[in-house]
């Protein structure tokens, strides 16, 4: 009991504030969802894992193209990500 008063004492506790927080890497996402190569990105990969679904026996995998996909989610939301935080 005396060390948890210790350690807290070292360390403070921090409470959020009452307001619902957004992360903004996720609405960027959304967005970005809609433009340039990302459309046609996940029409590919989803394609791909229509195909892989309808085979029973089969060594592909899709995830080059959901890589693809998520890298260029990420390059778009990298563009405006930090001036969103605080």
């Amino acid at each position: 009991m005396a060390a948890r008063r210790f350690l807290s004492s070292l360390f403070p506790t921090v409470k959020a504030q009452e307001e619902d927080i957004v992360d903004p890497q996720g609405v960027l996402r959304e967005k970005c969802a809609e433009h340039g190569q990302a459309p046609r990105l996940w029409e590919k990969y989803q394609a791909c894992n229509d195909r892989v679904n309808s085979r029973s026996n089969t060594t592909e995998t899709c995830v080059e193209e959901l890589f693809d996909y998520l890298h260029e989610l990420d390059h778009c939301v990298t563009k405006t990500v930090f001036s969103k935080l605080k």
